[in-house]
């Protein structure tokens, strides 16, 4: 006589969860940091040092500027995975599922539509018009290299350019046009959002979050600030 086997009551795993590519801007981080740093060394010493109400003010000031600094400078960030992205921006986070995106624009700013038609800056992608102009110099040059290689080829004939460490073999063409990097991440996130809109597991609502630990702060800093000079 057999007896049946126990069943396990702790569930099975579902499969592996797909990890978050996060994309931020090293400038505006580094930006921030250094100003977060001037306002609170600026802060401190006034709370110190101050008299009267001088420590009131700069604390209002500590409380209004240091969120809202670092929500535009070190909190910015965009996380994709195989199943959805999340923005984080300055105030807000919303959550696009890949079914539920429309399309992405890069012009003056990088933006992503949703199918209800609702535009999210992805703040933490910053255009650089400067880099675009870098990388179209960079492509141009490329070009003109690629150009004074072929006709060495024609002169030189096959035979120069034969083996595998020749000109031929660089790759330089192959690797596609040069791109400023904000570009390349945006070129990243379609590529993701044209891999997996159609999956099952990219189905669901878009949803938009406050970041009330940002502006709860800020509000109030703002609100003492203004009591405050308005007192004195």
């Amino acid at each position: 006589m057999t007896t049946p086997e126990p069943q396990s009551s702790s569930p099975q795993p579902s499969g592996p969860v797909s990890k978050d590519r996060a994309y931020r801007s090293p400038a505006g981080i580094s930006g921030g940091v250094l100003v977060l740093a001037l306002a609170l060394w600026l802060g401190i010493d006034a709370l110190v040092t101050g008299e009267g109400d001088t420590r009131w003010k700069a604390l209002a000031a500590l409380v209004f500027l240091v969120p809202l600094v670092a929500a535009y400078t070190v909190r910015p960030a965009v996380f994709a995975n195989e199943d959805r992205m999340r923005v984080r921006n300055p105030f807000r986070v919303i959550v696009l599922p890949w079914a539920q995106v429309e399309s992405f624009r890069s012009a003056y700013s990088n933006e992503v539509f949703d199918e209800g038609g609702a535009k999210y800056q992805l703040w933490s992608i910053p255009v650089s018009l400067r880099g675009r102009k870098k990388a179209a110099r960079q492509e141009d040059r490329r070009a003109a290299g690629g150009a004074g290689r072929r006709r060495g080829s024609v002169l030189g004939g096959v035979g120069q350019f034969g083996s595998r460490g020749g000109a031929g073999a660089s790759g330089g063409e192959a690797d596609g046009p040069v791109r400023a990097e904000a570009d390349k991440v945006m070129d990243e996130l379609r590529e993701l959002w044209e891999a997996r809109k159609d999956a099952a597991g990219s189905r669901g609502d878009v949803t938009v979050r406050w970041a009330y630990e940002i502006v709860v702060p800020v509000v109030a800093g703002a609100v003492a600030l203004g009591v405050l000079f308005g007192v004195g």
